[in-house]
Protein backbone atom coordinates (compact mmCIF):
# COMPACT_ATOMS: atom_id res chain seq x y z
CA UNK A 1 0.00 0.00 0.00
CA UNK A 2 2.69 2.51 0.97
CA UNK A 3 4.46 2.36 -2.40
CA UNK A 4 1.20 3.18 -4.20
CA UNK A 5 0.61 6.44 -2.33
CA UNK A 6 1.77 9.44 -4.37
CA UNK A 7 3.97 12.00 -2.65
CA UNK A 8 2.54 15.43 -1.88
CA UNK A 9 5.76 17.07 -3.03
CA UNK A 10 7.83 15.74 -5.90
CA UNK A 11 10.95 14.09 -4.49
CA UNK A 12 13.16 16.06 -6.86
CA UNK A 13 11.97 19.30 -5.23
CA UNK A 14 12.46 18.24 -1.64
CA UNK A 15 15.23 15.65 -1.57
CA UNK A 16 16.75 17.19 1.56
CA UNK A 17 14.00 15.53 3.60
CA UNK A 18 15.51 12.17 2.77
CA UNK A 19 18.34 12.78 5.24
CA UNK A 20 18.73 14.51 8.60
CA UNK A 21 16.08 17.13 7.86
CA UNK A 22 13.46 14.45 7.32
CA UNK A 23 14.49 12.71 10.52
CA UNK A 24 14.19 15.94 12.48
CA UNK A 25 10.78 16.64 10.97
CA UNK A 26 9.71 13.15 12.06
CA UNK A 27 11.04 13.76 15.58
CA UNK A 28 9.16 17.05 15.67
CA UNK A 29 5.89 15.42 14.62
CA UNK A 30 6.33 12.38 16.87
CA UNK A 31 6.99 14.60 19.89
CA UNK A 32 4.10 16.84 18.88
CA UNK A 33 1.79 13.80 18.98
CA UNK A 34 3.29 12.72 22.31
CA UNK A 35 2.62 16.06 23.99
CA UNK A 36 -0.75 16.65 22.33
CA UNK A 37 -2.16 13.43 23.77
CA UNK A 38 -0.09 13.41 26.97
CA UNK A 39 -0.75 16.97 28.10
CA UNK A 40 -4.22 16.63 26.63
CA UNK A 41 -5.15 13.83 29.04
CA UNK A 42 -3.88 15.89 31.99
CA UNK A 43 -5.98 18.83 30.79
CA UNK A 44 -8.96 16.48 30.78
CA UNK A 45 -8.32 15.33 34.35
CA UNK A 46 -7.45 18.73 35.81
CA UNK A 47 -9.69 21.23 34.03
CA UNK A 48 -12.03 19.80 31.40
CA UNK A 49 -13.80 17.04 33.35
CA UNK A 50 -14.42 19.20 36.46
CA UNK A 51 -15.35 22.26 34.44
CA UNK A 52 -17.75 20.36 32.20
CA UNK A 53 -19.85 19.17 35.13
CA UNK A 54 -18.49 15.63 35.11
CA UNK A 55 -17.01 15.89 38.60
CA UNK A 56 -18.46 16.70 42.03
CA UNK A 57 -17.46 20.37 41.75
CA UNK A 58 -15.75 22.57 39.15
CA UNK A 59 -12.49 22.17 41.08
CA UNK A 60 -12.66 18.49 42.09
CA UNK A 61 -9.61 16.57 40.88
CA UNK A 62 -7.59 13.55 42.03
CA UNK A 63 -9.97 12.10 44.59
CA UNK A 64 -9.09 8.53 43.70
CA UNK A 65 -6.46 6.35 42.06
CA UNK A 66 -8.64 6.26 38.94
CA UNK A 67 -7.73 9.87 38.19
CA UNK A 68 -4.06 8.90 38.18
CA UNK A 69 -4.72 5.84 36.04
CA UNK A 70 -6.44 8.06 33.47
CA UNK A 71 -3.26 10.08 33.20
CA UNK A 72 -0.84 7.14 33.17
CA UNK A 73 -2.74 5.33 30.44
CA UNK A 74 -3.18 8.56 28.51
CA UNK A 75 0.57 9.12 28.48
CA UNK A 76 1.10 5.48 27.53
CA UNK A 77 -1.10 5.87 24.45
CA UNK A 78 0.63 9.17 23.67
CA UNK A 79 3.98 7.37 23.54
CA UNK A 80 2.58 4.51 21.45
CA UNK A 81 1.19 6.75 18.73
CA UNK A 82 4.13 9.17 18.79
CA UNK A 83 6.46 6.23 18.15
CA UNK A 84 4.25 4.79 15.42
CA UNK A 85 4.16 8.17 13.66
CA UNK A 86 7.90 8.81 13.61
CA UNK A 87 9.45 5.36 13.93
CA UNK A 88 9.93 4.54 10.27
CA UNK A 89 11.87 7.73 9.56
CA UNK A 90 13.83 8.71 12.67
CA UNK A 91 13.57 5.73 14.99
CA UNK A 92 11.13 7.79 17.10
CA UNK A 93 13.37 8.76 19.97
CA UNK A 94 10.95 11.63 20.84
CA UNK A 95 13.02 12.04 24.01
CA UNK A 96 16.48 13.61 24.40
CA UNK A 97 17.37 11.00 27.03
CA UNK A 98 16.77 8.26 24.47
CA UNK A 99 18.83 10.10 21.86
CA UNK A 100 21.75 10.53 24.27
CA UNK A 101 21.65 6.91 25.41
CA UNK A 102 21.57 5.69 21.80
CA UNK A 103 24.60 7.85 21.01
CA UNK A 104 26.49 6.52 24.03
CA UNK A 105 25.77 2.81 23.49
CA UNK A 106 24.04 2.21 20.14
CA UNK A 107 26.30 4.08 17.70
CA UNK A 108 23.75 6.79 17.00
CA UNK A 109 25.75 9.59 15.28
CA UNK A 110 26.77 12.31 17.72
CA UNK A 111 26.35 14.91 14.99
CA UNK A 112 22.61 14.20 15.03
CA UNK A 113 22.14 14.57 18.78
CA UNK A 114 21.65 18.35 18.94
CA UNK A 115 19.39 18.52 15.84
CA UNK A 116 17.23 15.74 17.31
CA UNK A 117 17.05 17.56 20.65
CA UNK A 118 16.01 20.79 18.94
CA UNK A 119 13.30 19.00 16.94
CA UNK A 120 12.00 17.25 20.07
CA UNK A 121 11.82 20.44 22.12
CA UNK A 122 10.10 22.44 19.39
CA UNK A 123 7.67 19.56 18.80
CA UNK A 124 6.86 19.54 22.51
CA UNK A 125 6.36 23.32 22.48
CA UNK A 126 3.98 23.00 19.53
CA UNK A 127 2.06 20.18 21.20
CA UNK A 128 1.59 22.27 24.34
CA UNK A 129 0.36 25.14 22.18
CA UNK A 130 -2.29 22.89 20.63
CA UNK A 131 -3.46 21.65 24.04
CA UNK A 132 -3.81 25.25 25.25
CA UNK A 133 -5.69 26.22 22.08
CA UNK A 134 -8.21 23.43 22.67
CA UNK A 135 -8.50 23.73 26.45
CA UNK A 136 -7.81 27.38 27.30
CA UNK A 137 -11.45 28.05 28.26
CA UNK A 138 -11.42 25.13 30.69
CA UNK A 139 -8.03 26.20 32.05
CA UNK A 140 -9.14 29.79 32.59
CA UNK A 141 -12.40 28.67 34.23
CA UNK A 142 -10.52 26.38 36.61
CA UNK A 143 -8.00 29.08 37.55
CA UNK A 144 -10.83 31.54 38.20
CA UNK A 145 -12.73 29.08 40.42
CA UNK A 146 -9.81 27.95 42.56
CA UNK A 147 -8.85 30.07 45.58
CA UNK A 148 -5.32 30.28 46.88
CA UNK A 149 -1.90 31.34 45.58
CA UNK A 150 -1.85 32.40 41.94
CA UNK A 151 0.71 33.82 39.54
CA UNK A 152 -0.83 36.19 37.01
CA UNK A 153 -4.15 34.49 37.71
CA UNK A 154 -2.74 31.01 37.06
CA UNK A 155 -2.48 28.15 39.55
CA UNK A 156 0.05 25.39 39.96
CA UNK A 157 -2.74 22.91 39.19
CA UNK A 158 -3.18 24.22 35.65
CA UNK A 159 0.57 24.51 35.26
CA UNK A 160 0.73 20.77 35.99
CA UNK A 161 -1.20 20.18 32.76
CA UNK A 162 1.96 21.11 30.89
CA UNK A 163 5.00 20.42 33.07
CA UNK A 164 6.03 18.71 36.28
CA UNK A 165 6.71 19.63 39.90
CA UNK A 166 7.81 17.72 43.04
CA UNK A 167 5.57 16.42 45.82
CA UNK A 168 5.36 18.48 49.04
CA UNK A 169 6.94 15.72 51.15
CA UNK A 170 10.34 16.51 49.62
CA UNK A 171 10.19 19.83 51.50
CA UNK A 172 11.83 21.68 48.64
CA UNK A 173 14.85 19.38 48.49
CA UNK A 174 16.45 18.53 45.16
CA UNK A 175 17.93 15.08 45.79
CA UNK A 176 14.66 13.20 46.13
CA UNK A 177 13.17 14.49 42.85
CA UNK A 178 16.52 14.19 41.06
CA UNK A 179 16.95 10.55 42.13
CA UNK A 180 13.35 9.91 41.15
CA UNK A 181 13.98 11.16 37.60
CA UNK A 182 17.22 9.19 37.30
CA UNK A 183 15.52 5.97 38.45
CA UNK A 184 12.43 6.41 36.26
CA UNK A 185 14.41 7.15 33.12
CA UNK A 186 16.88 4.36 33.86
CA UNK A 187 13.99 1.91 33.85
CA UNK A 188 12.68 3.45 30.63
CA UNK A 189 15.96 2.97 28.74
CA UNK A 190 16.68 -0.42 30.28
CA UNK A 191 13.33 -1.70 29.06
CA UNK A 192 13.55 -0.01 25.67
CA UNK A 193 16.92 -1.71 25.19
CA UNK A 194 15.37 -5.06 26.12
CA UNK A 195 12.43 -4.59 23.76
CA UNK A 196 14.66 -3.65 20.82
CA UNK A 197 17.40 -6.24 21.37
CA UNK A 198 16.98 -8.89 18.65
CA UNK A 199 19.25 -11.25 20.60
CA UNK A 200 16.82 -11.16 23.49
CA UNK A 201 13.10 -12.01 23.37
CA UNK A 202 12.50 -9.29 20.82
CA UNK A 203 9.01 -7.95 20.24
CA UNK A 204 7.65 -9.07 16.88
CA UNK A 205 5.05 -7.82 14.36
CA UNK A 206 5.78 -4.12 14.91
CA UNK A 207 4.45 -4.24 18.48
CA UNK A 208 7.48 -2.51 20.02
CA UNK A 209 5.72 0.90 20.28
CA UNK A 210 2.85 -0.71 22.19
CA UNK A 211 5.22 -2.39 24.64
CA UNK A 212 7.13 0.87 25.15
CA UNK A 213 3.79 2.49 25.94
CA UNK A 214 3.22 -0.19 28.59
CA UNK A 215 6.65 0.64 29.99
CA UNK A 216 5.69 4.31 30.37
CA UNK A 217 2.40 3.33 32.01
CA UNK A 218 4.27 1.08 34.46
CA UNK A 219 6.71 3.85 35.36
CA UNK A 220 3.86 6.30 35.89
CA UNK A 221 1.96 3.88 38.12
CA UNK A 222 5.01 2.92 40.17
CA UNK A 223 7.09 6.10 40.30
CA UNK A 224 4.85 8.90 39.03
CA UNK A 225 3.69 10.82 42.09
CA UNK A 226 7.11 11.87 43.38
CA UNK A 227 7.81 14.39 40.63
CA UNK A 228 5.34 13.82 37.80
CA UNK A 229 7.50 11.26 35.91
CA UNK A 230 8.72 13.58 33.17
CA UNK A 231 11.46 11.03 32.24
CA UNK A 232 11.91 13.14 29.09
CA UNK A 233 13.64 16.54 29.02
CA UNK A 234 11.74 17.71 25.92
CA UNK A 235 8.40 16.61 27.35
CA UNK A 236 8.96 18.94 30.33
CA UNK A 237 11.07 21.77 28.90
CA UNK A 238 9.05 22.49 25.74
CA UNK A 239 5.67 22.87 27.51
CA UNK A 240 7.38 24.64 30.44
CA UNK A 241 8.76 27.20 28.00
CA UNK A 242 5.28 27.62 26.52
CA UNK A 243 3.64 28.20 29.92
CA UNK A 244 6.31 30.72 30.85
CA UNK A 245 5.55 32.67 27.66
CA UNK A 246 1.79 32.48 28.43
CA UNK A 247 2.09 34.02 31.90
CA UNK A 248 2.70 31.23 34.40
CA UNK A 249 6.03 33.01 35.02
CA UNK A 250 7.80 31.75 38.17
CA UNK A 251 5.74 28.55 38.23
CA UNK A 252 7.52 27.63 34.99
CA UNK A 253 10.90 29.34 35.39
CA UNK A 254 12.61 28.88 37.72
CA UNK A 255 9.89 26.42 38.74
CA UNK A 256 8.98 27.81 42.14
CA UNK A 257 5.97 27.62 44.44
CA UNK A 258 6.44 29.64 47.62
CA UNK A 259 6.83 27.40 50.65
CA UNK A 260 6.97 24.20 48.59
CA UNK A 261 9.86 24.13 46.12
CA UNK A 262 12.10 26.45 44.15
CA UNK A 263 14.30 26.28 41.06
CA UNK A 264 12.89 22.92 39.96
CA UNK A 265 13.10 23.49 36.18
CA UNK A 266 16.49 21.83 35.62
CA UNK A 267 15.75 18.56 37.45
CA UNK A 268 13.48 17.07 34.70
CA UNK A 269 16.29 17.80 32.24
CA UNK A 270 19.42 16.65 34.07
CA UNK A 271 17.83 13.68 35.84
CA UNK A 272 16.52 11.97 32.69
CA UNK A 273 19.75 12.56 30.75
CA UNK A 274 21.73 10.85 33.52
CA UNK A 275 19.14 8.13 34.06
CA UNK A 276 18.90 7.21 30.40
CA UNK A 277 22.63 6.52 30.13
CA UNK A 278 22.60 4.64 33.44
CA UNK A 279 19.69 2.46 32.30
CA UNK A 280 21.18 1.38 28.99
CA UNK A 281 24.56 0.72 30.64
CA UNK A 282 22.90 -1.50 33.24
CA UNK A 283 21.08 -3.45 30.53
CA UNK A 284 24.25 -3.94 28.50
CA UNK A 285 26.29 -4.95 31.55
CA UNK A 286 23.86 -7.49 32.97
CA UNK A 287 22.02 -8.71 29.86
CA UNK A 288 23.45 -7.40 26.59
CA UNK A 289 27.00 -8.61 27.18
CA UNK A 290 25.74 -12.06 28.19
CA UNK A 291 23.71 -12.32 25.00
CA UNK A 292 26.76 -11.36 22.93
CA UNK A 293 28.84 -14.06 24.59
CA UNK A 294 26.13 -16.66 24.07
CA UNK A 295 25.82 -15.68 20.42
CA UNK A 296 29.54 -16.27 19.99
CA UNK A 297 29.38 -19.72 21.61
CA UNK A 298 29.18 -22.69 19.28
CA UNK A 299 26.40 -24.28 21.33
CA UNK A 300 23.97 -22.27 23.41
CA UNK A 301 22.76 -23.43 26.83
CA UNK A 302 19.06 -23.81 27.42
CA UNK A 303 17.51 -21.06 29.59
CA UNK A 304 18.22 -21.85 33.23
CA UNK A 305 21.28 -24.02 32.51
CA UNK A 306 24.84 -23.00 33.20
CA UNK A 307 26.39 -25.07 30.38
CA UNK A 308 25.25 -26.58 27.10
CA UNK A 309 23.83 -30.10 27.35
CA UNK A 310 26.27 -32.52 25.71
CA UNK A 311 25.00 -35.80 24.33
CA UNK A 312 27.15 -38.84 25.04
CA UNK A 313 27.70 -41.89 22.83
CA UNK A 314 26.86 -45.11 24.75
CA UNK A 315 28.51 -47.39 22.21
Amino acid sequence: MAVEIPTLIKPSRFRSRGGLLGECVAEFLGTFVLISFGCGVVAMAVAALPGSGRAATPTTIFLAAGDWLLITWGWAFAVVFGVYVAGGVSGAHINPAVTLAMAVRRKFPWLKVLPYWFAQITGAFAGASLVYLVYHQAINAFDAAVPGPKVNGHTNATFSIFATFPAPYFNGGIWGPLIDQIVGTAFLLMLIAAVLDLRNQAVKANLAPLIVGFVVAAIGMSFGANAGYAINPARDFGPRLFTWALGWDSLAFPGTVAGSFSGFWWIPIVGPLIGGVVGILIYDLFIGDVLVVRQEMAQLPEPGRARPVRETDDE
